[in-house]
């Protein structure tokens, strides 16, 4: 490689490892717990679980459910309904002030066999809450996930930059050296190096698929337009069907699961909301096999009248989307997954930890050296 080409993507590594390092560490602190969130939240006490039952215990009417939610919160509306991923017994009922997105909401766990409530847990405080929040979008909304995309960029860029240099200032060393008997800030960057090298392909996986979600509230938006309204054209201009004039919730969803067979409900947007429009019950549908799961079918049903108004596929740009979500979170392969990611995660950190150590140990003097010494012996793929 010319010297030319080797100082331009020096700079380059250097200048998008420096502006993305504080909140790729941001990202890697606050996503190791939520790795666990399910196993944190029964030890915290957060997850409501269904007692005990015979299997053969019948369930009630979704409209049962519904009702019983709204008695809780009548001066709030459903938003969303969906049932728990590990316990069919469960119903989660989403209130708020208005059918729009907000982050005051409430949430009613109710039991699927009895109706009894079993919980009203806060999503929106406590230590994951506020994981999560830092992680998704800084508690700045739509602003703060467009923000930690754009560093996320920065993230792949600094990434294919540093493997681009690992090869020339590395080649006189074996893989894996770390010179011990050298200065501290000389092993640190033999460790950011070889560690880097490590977690390279995973962290570039997390990263761009961290990016993808950061878009997601647009390509659902894009989505809405491009497709949807087409679709639901027929009731432009018609305000949100009432409560009290929609049809049975319970005989909509029996409709939208004849509509897709072998499917089952992932979750129902109710009329208004951001994920439905204001005369629907949209009902989200996914497949029951690993990949499947990952995957959602709408149905959209008339809330007043319950008939199918259309079923569209979903365009490849949200099947991508959901598909690169369980990459993101390593929930594909169950325990032994988290675990992986929950260690490449740490090591990742010591990765973004180690850069802004050796940036911000690096005196003027020895950067005088650096320059002077900027030949690939020394093995400078650092910020």
């Amino acid at each position: 490689m010319q010297a030319k080409t080797l100082k331009t993507w020096t700079w380059v590594h250097k200048w998008s490892s420096l502006v993305c390092t504080v909140f790729m560490l941001l990202l890697c602190i606050t996503g190791l717990p939520l790795i666990f969130h399910h196993e944190l939240g029964h030890l915290l006490g957060t997850e409501v679980e269904a007692p005990a039952m015979p299997a053969d215990t019948p369930r009630v009417s979704l409209d049962r459910v519904l009702e019983v939610a709204r008695a809780e919160h009548p001066d709030r509306v459903v938003q969303f309904a969906s049932q728990s991923d590990d316990d069919p017994h469960l119903w989660f009922v989403t209130m708020t002030p208005t059918p729009a997105p907000t982050d005051d909401f409430r949430s009613v766990v109710i039991d699927a066999r009895t109706g009894a409530v079993l919980g009203q847990p806060r999503f929106d405080q406590g230590f994951m809450w506020v994981m999560f929040k830092l992680h998704v979008d800084l508690f700045a909304g739509l602003a703060g996930k467009l923000f930690l995309g754009f560093m996320g960029l920065l993230l792949l860029v600094a990434i294919v930059s540093g493997a681009v240099l690992y090869s020339p200032f590395m080649r006189k060393l074996d893989f894996g050296t770390v010179r011990r008997e050298r200065t501290t800030r000389l092993k640190w960057l033999d460790l950011h190096n070889l560690l880097g090298v490590v977690t390279l392909v995973w962290l570039f996986v997390v990263g761009g698929t961290g990016m993808i979600n950061t878009w997601a509230d647009l390509l659902i938006k894009y989505w809405q337009y491009d497709q949807l309204s087409g679709l639901l054209a027929p009731y432009q201009g018609q305000p949100t069907v009432p409560v009290a004039e929609r049809a049975s919730v319970q005989q909509g969803l029996d409709v939208a699961l004849a509509q897709a067979p072998d499917t089952q409900l992932s979750f129902i947007a109710f009329p208004g909301t951001a994920f439905s429009s204001p005369h629907h019950h949209t009902f989200f549908l996914r497949g029951s096999e690993a990949f499947t799961s990952r995957l959602l079918q709408p149905v959209l049903i008339d809330a007043q009248t319950n008939a199918v108004t259309a079923a569209p596929h979903l365009p490849w740009y949200l099947t991508a989307l959901l598909v690169s979500q369980p990459l993101h979170f390593g929930d594909y392969g169950g325990r032994i997954m988290q675990i992986v990611w929950a260690v490449l995660d740490i090591l990742s950190i010591i990765v973004l930890g180690s850069g802004l150590y050796l940036w911000l140990a690096k005196r003027p003097e020895s950067a005088r050296q650096a320059i002077k010494q900027s030949t690939p012996d020394e093995g400078t793929v650092t910020p």
